[in-house]
């Protein structure tokens, strides 16, 4: 059985999705974008902003599912450009400093609201051992 994840401090879902999903122990992130929780609107006007965004969103989706940065597994990270792939990745480091997940980076044509950068994630962990 799934358990759909939900929290008001990430942006709401702006399509027919949910921000994460719980299945036997995993938790499923749905790509994130640098959107404000409370107001819905882009943040930032460079990558290194958009990613810090991006990274506080998605630690707010994993704090409603009991888990943190440190239960991911995997991510994958898509860029509008990846020219700009050291810049996020500095920023990158700074929340998976020690340990990092798997990752994949790709670069893609465009993204929704023509930001630069969305992140989605797979995290492990019982929220019920926390």
């Amino acid at each position: 059985m799934k358990e759909i994840i939900a929290t008001a401090k990430a942006p709401k879902a702006i399509g027919p999705y949910s921000q994460a999903i719980r299945h036997n122990g995993i938790v499923f992130l749905s790509g994130q974008i640098p959107l404000h929780p409370e107001t819905g609107e882009v943040v930032g006007g460079n990558v290194e902003e958009q990613t810090e965004r991006v990274l506080q969103n998605m630690q707010g989706v994993l704090e409603a599912s009991g888990l943190s940065l440190a239960d991911v597994v995997k991510t994958t990270v898509f860029l509008k450009d990846l020219s700009v792939f050291p810049k996020m990745n500095e920023v990158y480091g700074r929340y998976f400093g020690s340990n990092p997940p798997a990752r994949s980076t790709v670069e893609v044509a465009r993204l929704p609201r023509d930001v630069q950068v969305e992140i989605e994630a797979i995290a492990v962990g019982d929220k019920n051992s926390r």
